[in-house]
């Protein structure tokens, strides 16, 4: 019997504006891994909301949120964000195309549904000016946040 995936990994951003592609490489790397066979990884590029909400149903136990923030940190830091937080968060792409991401992972949350988001500290952020790739202190992070994601995984196991 197979198992039902109740552990969602979710990276956001957008490959074409520098650092804001973090949650998108995360989720590369990632999706080349042997994971748990009740996890799902899902590149929600820069509609994450939108993917949450036609994806989350009662098998859902666990959501981990990958993208690049803006807490005015040094570049590259990995931080663990609490969902209490979400409201202050200072970055554009947690309000892609005018979904906020922040207040439906908070219903979540609410829902009884466990909600975590890896944030790295971005260093260049080029919308509108298209600049793929990473910044040499984000991409050195990328390693970082698959460790505390591995983690978060077992603690759930």
């Amino acid at each position: 019997m197979k198992r039902k995936k109740d552990i969602l990994i979710v990276g956001c951003g957008n490959l074409l504006f520098g650092d804001d592609g973090f949650g998108c490489e995360v989720i590369s790397k990632l999706e080349k891994m042997d994971l748990p066979d009740n996890v799902e990884v899902i590149d929600a590029g820069a509609s994450g909301a939108y993917y949450l909400m036609t994806l989350v149903d009662e098998d859902i136990k666990k959501i981990i949120v990958v993208d690049a923030i803006d807490f005015g940190l040094e570049p590259g830091t990995i931080k663990k964000i609490d969902v209490d937080e979400l409201p202050n968060i200072r970055k554009y792409s947690f309000d892609a195309h005018n979904v906020p991401l922040a207040p439906f992972l908070k219903d979540l949350h609410n829902k009884g549904i466990e909600v975590v988001v890896i944030g790295c500290q971005g260093k260049e952020f080029t919308m509108p000016d298209i600049k793929p790739g990473l910044s040499e202190e984000v991409a050195k992070a990328v390693d970082k946040a698959i460790e505390m994601i591995l983690e978060e995984i077992k603690s759930k196991a």
